[in-house]
């Protein structure tokens, strides 16, 4: 995988579904990938205080409570340290226009302007690769490339994992050898 540069895989557990109606983060994790190596040393996982209630619903699925991010720092302290070790790099997530949308709504907390690296879809990937299929949850493409599912599902480091494990999968399956041929198939630019 050398012409692939280096990729950092990331995932939000947030307050609900839409950054627009005040949901907020309250979870962000990222690990580095490069030639073809996940990189779990230089993982990050980081609590975010959402300055408001975590719904109940929230609760339920990433287990994640109130008390848990009281003294946890905000999102204009988590997200500029997320960004610096995401430099030089390609943002990809599962299902990224979820995960992009909160970031782009949460970056105005952040002092200044912030720039959002290119972000690639692992969702995305797994439609172009097998289009004859249904489902391509993180659960599902796990399931094709025999993975084994974290029993911690819906929190950001375990599916953070998972996720890049998959996107490798899918590169070697696909034969993936440039941007060009990853961009066509994952990048949300393309998709949009």
């Amino acid at each position: 995988m050398p012409s692939l540069p280096p990729f950092t895989v990331f995932d939000t557990e947030t307050t609900g579904l839409d950054p627009y109606k005040g949901h907020r983060i309250i979870e962000i994790a990222r690990v580095r990938v490069e030639d073809g190596k996940i990189l779990e040393e230089a993982s990050f996982v980081a609590l975010v205080n959402p300055e408001r209630d975590i719904p109940w619903e929230a609760k339920q699925i990433n287990k994640i409570s109130d008390e848990d991010v009281a003294n946890a720092p905000t999102i204009d302290q988590v997200l500029p340290k997320f960004l610096e070790f995401a430099s030089g790099s390609l943002l990809v997530a599962h299902n990224a226009a979820f995960d992009m949308g909160f970031l782009e709504r949460e970056k105005e907390c952040c002092w200044g302007y912030v720039d959002l690296p290119e972000c690639l879809c692992t969702m995305l990937m797994s439609r172009a690769l097998f289009p004859k299929e249904f489902r391509h949850t993180l659960d599902a493409v796990a399931q094709r490339f025999a993975l084994p599912i974290p029993q911690a599902r819906h929190r950001a480091l375990p599916d953070v994992l998972l996720t890049a494990q998959a996107l490798l999968q899918m590169i070697e399956r696909k034969n993936i050898t440039s941007m060009d041929e990853l961009r066509k198939i994952a990048s949300l630019k393309v998709a949009a």
